[in-house]
């Protein structure tokens, strides 16, 4: 009995550590598209595609486009990769809702928001930016969380660099009421 026990459990950490795996996985998917977006929008700023640095494969993976060694980005790749405009609907149409919330207060009395969440993919697994609002309404700070079915949400590992790129994306989207 309980050997049978212990098998038990094993196996349930097994599912356990599977799934937080797959979920980390899935964060860190979705942090590279975020960071691929906000390098796209950034460098579509800064160029307007005559005397472009950016190599055949750099255009084509910022497009979501499987790149095989020797492949050419045609004039519209090229053209789709520095326009403001697309990138700034690519932004708009990647998360699935956004939500705000607000400190405990007196009722009836008037608040702002102070904290907002953007999901950007649920179900098994689910990952989300969280993060605190200023007192103009914009984040001023971005953290990516993951889960699994029946797993507690678990802060995703970001670098400094990362965690610029996440509050650069946040704060694309406007959290005023």
């Amino acid at each position: 009995m309980t050997i049978a026990t212990n098998q038990s459990k094993n196996n349930k950490a097994g599912v356990k550590m599977e799934k937080q795996n797959r979920a980390k996985e899935q964060a860190k998917a979705q942090l590279e598209s975020i960071i691929t977006l906000v390098n796209r929008l950034e460098h579509s700023q800064e160029c307007d595609g005559e005397d472009c640095v950016l190599t055949d494969k750099q255009i084509l993976e910022s497009l979501n486009t499987y790149y095989k060694p020797g492949m050419e980005a045609n004039e519209e790749e090229k053209q789709e990769c520095h326009d403001e405009e697309a990138i700034r609907e690519a932004f708009d149409e990647d998360p699935l809702c956004i939500e705000v919330r607000t400190d405990w207060h007196t009722p009836g009395e008037e608040t702002k928001s102070t904290e907002y969440m953007i999901l950007l993919c649920t179900g098994g697994p689910a990952v989300r930016i969280v993060g605190d609002l200023d007192g103009y309404q914009q984040p001023e700070t971005a953290n990516l969380e993951y889960q699994d079915w029946f797993t507690p949400w678990e802060q995703y590992p970001l670098t400094g660099e990362e965690e610029k790129t996440l509050l650069t994306y946040a704060q694309h989207f406007y959290f005023d009421v």
